[in-house]
């Protein structure tokens, strides 16, 4: 507690005013104080830690950190990834065919534990998430939702489901892609029911998905009512929660690149039910992506899940005789629960039409060229990212950026803080007209030093956010009135409320990642760091466009700067 205690003051100092820091310092004084709340909690933490039916101090924090936020997840919370084309994949059916059949082998695959052990840097990572990847959904709850999956005590093994839930022009189907035998179907006749089950004539109803788009508290309100309502809605409920994962086919085909992100991350909602953990989109071009639910899913996971059904293929896996079967999923309503739907979608609209976005290509810098440099490729990026955000807005601002811990068991990610001293000194020499170029360029390294260093840190689990966070969360857990000052203090609320939120997907299967943005300042910026290139979609809400804008300006001119900076003639 005491380590995290001091790094949580060097991390939130550079943020702030010498008042602002002394104020903080005298909170965390009282904090850790011998007698004091802080070596209280911590006790109760580590005692909770000890139990040997807990895999760590983390078991109560990831629940609560992501099952436990009230407001919508749809687009708050899920994250979405846009798809590399398919050489030699073409038309809706046959590509959403393609990818249903080989996120199906996997399924198998994992179930005869089949998978190799993701390595990193030969290193293994936990494979822990890979239980949640099907027939994985999350359920609404009035103060704190659950999670419906395999591998639960009461349902030990995986998922004996055999289907999974299309949503084609409002209309949910049941289609089962493996037979009773264990089978798969094979690719060609999955192509075929889709087809098939698209030309229904039966009159899309009032889209039930759309309630997924609510406040939590609120979804779960409708959804006691659903069950209240008619016995068929359980059963209804029961096959969407339990399919394998969801396919949804759009009948449009975005114009652009921003077009499909931003269809992949907030619409249609008519055609979606954000509350399963995979959703696979294909649009009416063939173009695809992915949608997912953040409860129990990171990206590093979600990357592998990609990267093995858009990757090389394996050997085809005997197929069942015959094509599958499919058949209508439909909801009993009354006029108030229709009602109910027809708001969601509405307010959804306008909370859609409230974010702003926009996607960058930066085809002349990639991770090669910062490493020909003599620089972190990560380091690289989120620099150009502070002196983008300093120009454009005229200050640094608190970033967040993912760290994966998978290395740890059961390990998910760690909050690590960006801007540190040196690179706010960074920040400072490059907007000083004074500053020569080798003052620059020294002021540079030892940003990208100190960021990588901070970046170890986390990836070792040596950060405090999430740790003192627990300590906070512990105490409201137990009721305790006293207030905790730490927590009230400037260093913690300006150490959190980000202006910038960040996070990489470095896959050659991606063409884009993104995710909304995560305060009313705040930026999202989602990238995609490969060897030849940086692709990177950024949205805020409305109020924050013009920022967002300029900050993208700046941010190719950064990225165009920093690079001449570095080259053999830039600090002459």
């Amino acid at each position: 507690m005491e380590d995290n205690c001091a790094r949580f003051l060097a991390w939130c100092a550079p943020l702030l005013t010498p008042e602002q820091l002394a104020d903080t310092e005298a909170a965390v004084a009282e904090f850790q104080a011998p007698g004091g709340p802080g070596p209280r909690l911590h006790a109760a933490l580590a005692e909770y830690d000890a139990r040997p039916d807990v895999h760590s101090w983390l078991d109560t924090f990831w629940p609560y950190r992501y099952l436990g936020r009230r407001d919508r997840i749809a687009l708050n919370a899920n994250f979405f990834f846009l798809f590399r084309d398919e050489p030699g994949v073409t038309g809706q059916f046959d590509r959403a065919a393609r990818l249903v059949t080989d996120a199906v082998a996997l399924k198998l695959r994992l179930d005869d534990e089949k998978v190799p052990v993701v390595t990193l840097r030969g290193q293994p990572q936990t494979m822990e998430q890979y239980k949640y990847l099907f027939s994985t959904t999350r359920i609404p709850g009035a103060e704190q939702d659950t999670v419906r999956a395999p591998y639960y005590v009461t349902r030990p093994g995986p998922s004996t489901a055999r289907h999974i839930l299309v949503f084609a022009g409002g209309r949910m189907t049941r289609l089962d892609v493996v037979a009773p035998d264990g089978r798969p179907y094979a690719e060609a006749e999955i192509a075929a029911a889709l087809h098939k089950l698209t030309q229904s004539e039966r009159a899309p109803e009032e889209p039930v998905g759309q309630l997924t788009t609510m406040a939590r508290a609120e979804w779960a309100a409708r959804r006691a009512e659903l069950l209240a309502l008619d016995p068929a809605n359980a059963e209804a409920l029961y096959t969407v929660q339990d399919a394998l994962f969801c396919l949804c086919l759009d009948d449009l085909a975005p114009d652009s690149d921003l077009a499909a992100c931003d269809r992949l991350l907030h619409g249609d909602s008519a055609n979606r039910w954000f509350d399963k953990a995979v959703t696979l989109i294909v649009f009416a071009d063939g173009r695809a992506g992915i949608n997912i639910e953040h409860c129990e899913l990171d990206g590093t996971t979600v990357l592998a899940f990609v990267d093995t059904i858009l990757g090389e293929r394996q050997p085809a896996a005997e197929t069942a005789e015959g094509g599958p079967t499919f058949g209508p999923v439909e909801f009993v309503l009354d006029d108030g629960l229709r009602e109910a739907v027809r708001k969601a979608a509405d307010s959804f609209a306008a909370f859609a039409g409230d974010t702003v976005s926009t996607v960058l290509s930066f085809t002349e810098f990639g991770a090669d060229v910062a490493k020909g440099l003599g620089m972190s490729p990560d380091a690289f990026a989120q620099a150009a990212y502070q002196l983008a955000h300093r120009r454009a807005r005229g200050h640094l601002g608190a970033t967040y950026e993912s760290i994966a811990t998978r290395h740890w068991r059961h390990g998910r990610t760690e909050a690590m803080r960006v801007v540190t001293p040196e690179m706010r000194r960074f920040t400072e020499a490059m907007t000083d007209p004074g500053a020569s170029a080798a003052e620059k360029v020294e002021a540079f390294r030892a940003a990208a030093t100190a960021h990588v260093t901070r970046a170890k840190e986390c990836q070792r689990g040596d950060a405090p956010e999430q740790h003192l966070w627990e300590l906070q969360l512990i105490a409201r857990r137990r009721g305790d009135t006293e207030p905790l000052a730490l927590f009230e203090s400037p260093g913690w609320l300006v150490m959190r409320d980000d202006w910038l939120s960040t996070s990489s997907a470095p896959s050659v299967n991606v063409s884009y990642f993104g995710f909304g943005s995560t305060a009313a300042q705040c930026i999202g910026v989602a990238y995609v760091l490969l060897p030849d290139r940086l692709n990177i979609y950024l949205s805020t809400p409305r109020p924050v466009a013009d920022e967002m804008h300029a900050f993208a300006t700046e941010l190719r001119h950064a990225l165009t700067e920093l690079t001449e900076l570095l080259s053999p003639s830039g600090a002459q």
